[in-house]
């Protein structure tokens, strides 16, 4: 079951019973709960038939009664377990799902982790509710689920655009999808969203971010390198070094693969984990650095992972470390 397919249903109107809603991406439960807390019911019918409750406070006796009652001057009611995660006795509810009451749309917001499915109870979940799980994207989907959400919107966005939004904000949907609603409040009729509105709207340098940064590494750009590090150690919120440190990792770790991959560019892309679009910098950074010379990188970069929490390092800025490590890479 999807998000997708439930919001179709609930916009038809058409509701089952219980809905358990579990995973570690918290965006589209909240995407899910929060359309059922406004929009399934009327205000006028939600201040008699929306009830909800939070995990932590909640007794279960109290989420089986809410759940038993009969809709008021409607024909249906709404109850909502939010952070189920911290329900006490949740096996409790067994009796609910086995004879659920059809007036009741029961929507369990299950966040964080998975029910075990070696339990009895996750078992009666999985056959009893509409049954909606989700997990982290991997990073590198994060640029194709940016592109297609903006789509989704009536717009387009720039790749590099993408990769600055990605580079600064890391895996939170959330907060990506409140920046790019932030950007197109401010597009004034433009349908195109470019690295200088993430820039402007956004507050992340388009000349002085990771990404440009990823870029400067992998040319062996030296001098480009050690300006954006300057601007970093200038402005310590703009890319802390334990950002910038898995990014640069992150990058390294997929050029390695390329010396086992095979096939042609959009194969080796699709092999490594990347957008074709990007493909170019990750294979120069390949013939830049060759076998030997990225495995060195790998490994400084796990030295200065350490450095950076204090193992066998004298004290130093986050500047003088980042300094120092580029240095040694591109020797």
């Amino acid at each position: 079951m999807s998000v997708e397919k439930i919001l179709g249903d609930w916009k038809k109107k058409s509701y089952k019973p219980i809905y358990w809603l579990e995973g570690e991406e918290d965006y589209y439960i909240d995407q899910l709960v929060d359309y059922a807390e406004t929009n399934i019911l009327t205000e006028s019918e939600a201040s008699f038939n929306l009830t909800i409750f939070y995990g932590k406070d909640a007794a279960w006796a109290d989420i089986i009664n809410a759940c038993r009652k009969y809709p008021m001057f409607s024909d249906r009611q709404v109850v909502i377990l939010k952070e189920a995660q911290q329900l006490k006795e949740m096996e409790k509810l067994e009796a609910y799902f086995n004879q659920p009451l059809s007036s009741t749309v029961f929507i369990v917001a299950y966040k964080e982790k998975k029910l075990d499915s070696r339990t009895k109870f996750a078992k009666l979940v999985k056959e009893r509710s509409e049954f909606f799980s989700t997990k982290k994207l991997y990073d590198n989907a994060l640029p194709e689920w940016v592109t297609t959400y903006v789509a989704k919107l009536g717009y387009t966005i720039s790749p590099k655009a993408t990769m600055l939004l990605v580079d600064h904000i890391g895996n939170d949907l959330a907060r990506i999808g409140n920046e790019i609603q932030k950007i197109l409040i401010n597009l004034k009729g433009r349908t195109a969203i470019t690295e200088e509105d993430v820039e402007n709207f956004v507050g992340i340098s388009k000349d002085f971010n990771i990404f440009e940064l990823q870029t400067a590494v992998a040319t062996k750009d030296l001098a480009k390198a050690i300006r954006v590090i300057r601007y970093f150690g200038d402005n310590p919120k703009a890319a802390p070094i334990q950002l910038v440190l898995p990014s640069l990792y992150a990058f390294f770790s997929k050029v390695f693969m390329i010396f086992g991959a095979s096939g042609p560019e959009d194969a080796i892309a699709k092999q490594i984990g990347v957008n074709s679009f990007f493909f170019k910098s990750y294979s120069q950074a390949s013939r830049m650095y060759g076998y030997e010379g990225v495995e060195k990188v790998l490994l400084l970069l796990h030295q200065y992972n350490l450095k950076s929490i204090g193992v066998n390092a004298a004290r130093a800025t986050d500047e003088a470390l980042l300094k120092e490590m580029v240095v040694k890479m591109m020797m």
